[in-house]
């Protein structure tokens, strides 16, 4: 069969659409369709006409004739076909009702719906659920870019909050202060020292946003709610003179500056429950693990962030570990001071000291202590004295594997995922985001091990596990999605954290330089996810 031309015109022989598909002149096809209505004979629903040269195929629509120009030879029966699936395309481009205005406003979309059914004079193997789908031109990478901005804007639409309250912080504790009391610290990496000579020489610091720690300031000296690697919490007082003494911890009482920061961040839409630091705030809004206080003067934290792209057909495509190691000294009484790491084997690890810590020490002794023994560190700041990278292309080192299965079966798609732990330590707060075709309405899951909720904005499943440990190393979920392309499913990004790293180091001791003897400390390991992927 070759079509010459498709086109929608009035009874008169008007051309409302016309999509030639072989080289003619224009004024060759308005002849063509300017001679039909002569020919069309009257109380026929279905037929064609022949003339000399060619053969009109149509079919009567309110008022104007779906028409095909095909040549003399052209099989009869698939041009039939074409017309009855152009005849079905009509009304879903133009609407129900179907009249010249109506046509004439989906012109492009319905030459757009032409082409799709025939090329190059020849009908295509195609439905109508098809050729809208086509039209809609709907991509999997330009609906991930827009959900990756609009997530870039809600990042910084919370950034504001955050600013907004700490900025009526700042002026709350201006005015209970008389400008003296408690001084603002600027923002520093992850903490914020005040100190002051209104109130008391207490310190404060507001803790990091990675691992949400937190030292809440009080009056005569340095109070901080205690927590050392997952232990009891407690607390601890010290006051200048050497006598605790109860202080009063702000963000728990009921009047004075609490109740300002609240009316002031209800002029601003902003919710907040007390005058603790916005970072920690904002940490806990986003589901993050729940802050760490502690009430030793020496902290370590050991952070370590694993990027990792999975094969969908297996294998590693790259892993990458980089971690690091801060302290943070509360005072600088305690400032004077040299930690020894425990390390394992480490195949593959590459380290590299703060430039101000002795790397000699480090390389034979295993200890983190300053090139300039008469030097503190730092005191109410974070200090990143070791860091590590780790690259890698072996399976075995992958903490979770995630496999997808999508089968089709008719007009639906059965999909069964399910993932795997190999690592030695437990997984928290796991959550596997698994993109969606374009559908109204959420999947039809059939089994799920975990919890799972269908998140219409991004268009993806989210299969959250709140812990997998020895008891649940695997796990599947089904579902049911209309029809689509497998690759549809994909990229899956998933997210988790753990309390154990993938570097084997930790803190051993923590000693005072001057007396040698060993001092008091607190440790903390966090592991979390960045750009985990399943492509």
């Amino acid at each position: 069969m070759v079509v010459l031309a498709a086109s929608i015109v009035s009874q008169n022989g008007k051309a409302l659409v016309s999509r030639h598909y072989a080289e003619m002149s224009r004024i060759r096809i308005e002849g063509l369709l300017a001679a039909f209505p002569k020919l069309v004979g009257s109380g026929k629903q279905h037929t064609y006409v022949e003339t000399e040269n060619v053969r009109y195929v149509y079919q009567p629509m309110e008022g104007m004739y779906l028409l095909l120009v095909t040549n003399r030879g052209s099989n009869i029966l698939e041009d039939l076909d074409t017309l009855r699936l152009l005849a079905k395309l009509v009304p879903e481009y133009a609407g129900p009702e179907v009249d010249e205005p109506a046509i004439t406003a989906a012109a492009f979309d319905l030459i757009f719906a032409f082409d799709e059914v025939i090329s190059a004079g020849h009908k295509e193997n195609i439905t109508v659920q098809q050729v809208k789908q086509n039209c809609e031109m709907e991509s999997h990478e330009e609906k991930l870019h827009k959900m990756i901005i609009q997530s870039k804007i809600n990042e910084t639409k919370d950034l504001m909050k955050r600013k907004a309250i700490e900025i009526d912080k700042h002026r709350v504790e201006a005015r209970v202060g008389g400008g003296g009391g408690l001084g603002a610290g600027g923002p520093g990496p992850g903490f914020s020292a005040s100190g002051g000579g209104g109130i008391g020489g207490g310190a404060g610091f507001g803790g990091g946003a990675d691992r949400g720690i937190s030292l809440a300031p009080s009056i005569g000296g340095a109070s901080f709610g205690a927590s050392s690697g997952g232990g009891a919490r407690g607390g601890l007082g010290a006051g200048a003179g050497g006598a605790p003494k109860k202080g009063m911890v702000l963000g728990k009482a009921k009047g004075g500056p609490a109740s300002l920061l609240e009316s002031l961040a209800k002029e601003e839409g902003v919710a907040v429950a007390s005058l603790e630091a916005p970072v920690a705030v904002a940490a806990a809004a986003a589901g993050a693990p729940p802050p760490v206080s502690f009430s030793e003067p020496v902290f370590a934290a050991i952070d370590e962030k694993l990027s990792c792209i999975l094969s969908r057909q297996g294998g590693v495509e790259s892993l990458e570990v980089q971690g690091t190691l801060s302290l943070i000294v509360a005072s600088e009484a305690d400032a004077y001071i040299r930690a020894k790491v425990r390390q394992g084997a480490n195949q593959g690890y590459q380290f590299k000291t703060h430039p101000n810590i002795d790397k000699a020490a480090y390389n034979s002794e295993g200890v983190l202590g300053l090139k300039d023994p008469s030097r503190p560190f730092p005191t109410g700041t974070e200090l990143g004295v070791l860091k590590w990278r780790y690259q890698s292309r072996d399976e075995s080192l992958v903490p979770l594997t995630i496999n997808a299965w999508p089968s089709a079966a008719g007009s639906e798609t059965y999909v069964n995922i399910e993932y795997e732990s190999g690592a030695p330590f437990d997984l928290q707060r796991v959550v596997i985001a698994i993109p969606l075709p374009h559908m109204s309405h959420a999947p039809a899951v059939n089994q799920c091990d975990g919890e799972w909720r269908y998140d219409s904005r991004r268009g993806a499943l989210l299969w959250s596990i709140e812990l997998i440990d020895d008891t649940n190393r695997s796990g599947s979920l089904e579902m049911v999605v209309p029809a689509c392309d497998p690759g549809a499913f994909y990229p899956i990004e998933v997210s988790f954290s753990a309390t154990r790293t993938m570097c084997d180091i930790d803190v051993e001791t923590v000693a005072n330089l001057s007396s040698g003897e060993p001092a008091r400390y607190g440790s903390s390991r966090q592991l979390s996810t960045s750009g985990y992927q399943v492509v």
